[in-house]
């Protein structure tokens, strides 16, 4: 689904180069559950970002569902990312002045989607994340799991085929961020590919394959504990 060959990106900070990501090689098939892991600056998110095509690589090539997406020009690859592909923060990223029913359709409004369609679809999928009673709720008047059950249910609700997750209980309590990760799992399972960026090792464990980055390299990919339990 998913085939990266050299791809490395670069920045320049001032006089200096900096090397985010160094000629990684990476396939990832539909239906994975993948942790990135690393220490802070390893390129992780930036490594999700390239994946998410929200910024393009320096060089390498990278194939989307067998499409080569490398030299697609900027209206192609929003496309794609607005079709095919989740996103899910840390910091939630609600538009504090939408209710949370109307944080959710921000996706189908962008898709055009016709109004009686997008209420019905908006309706399912509140009541699939448990916000029905919080429908008409600002984001300021939510807890801290259910601003982030709010960004998923806004991030799924295209049906993506793909969901990238950079650090998504990093701003939760343990047992909040728990019943996220059950969320994000149930969808995995239902044959969606998710990919995590976390630096919590019980989480990175969770998934059944995991990554970890050094220094803008891929340096390990391994059987999480999830593949190695049903082995």
């Amino acid at each position: 689904m998913i085939e990266l060959r050299g791809i490395a990106r670069t920045f320049r900070v001032g006089d200096q180069q900096v090397h985010a990501l160094r000629d990684v090689d990476l396939d990832i098939g539909r239906g994975e559950y993948l942790s990135l892991m690393g220490p802070s600056g390893s390129g992780k998110s930036t490594l999700l970002n390239v994946i998410g095509l929200l910024d393009r690589a320096s060089g390498g090539r990278y194939r989307f569902c067998g499409e080569d997406v490398t030299d697609l020009d900027d209206a192609a690859l929003a496309q794609i990312r607005r079709q095919r592909i989740g996103f899910v923060f840390q910091a939630f990223h609600l538009v504090p002045r939408l209710t949370t029913a109307q944080n959710v359709a921000v996706p189908l409004l962008l898709g055009e989607v016709p109004a009686a369609e997008r209420r019905e679809r908006v309706a399912e999928q509140l009541a699939a994340f448990g916000l029905s009673d919080r429908a008409h709720h600002l984001p300021e008047q939510l807890s801290g799991g259910q601003r982030q059950r709010a960004a998923i249910a806004r991030a799924t609700i295209a049906r993506p085929e793909v969901l990238l997750a950079d650090e998504p209980t990093g701003n939760l309590d343990r047992r909040t961020g728990e019943e996220v990760v059950a969320v994000l799992e149930k969808l995995q399972q239902g044959g969606l590919t998710l990919i995590v960026v976390t630096h919590d090792p019980d989480l990175g464990r969770r998934a059944t394959r995991r990554l970890r980055m050094q220094d803008g390299r891929l340096v390990a990919d391994e059987a999480g504990a999830a593949a190695q339990e049903g082995a």
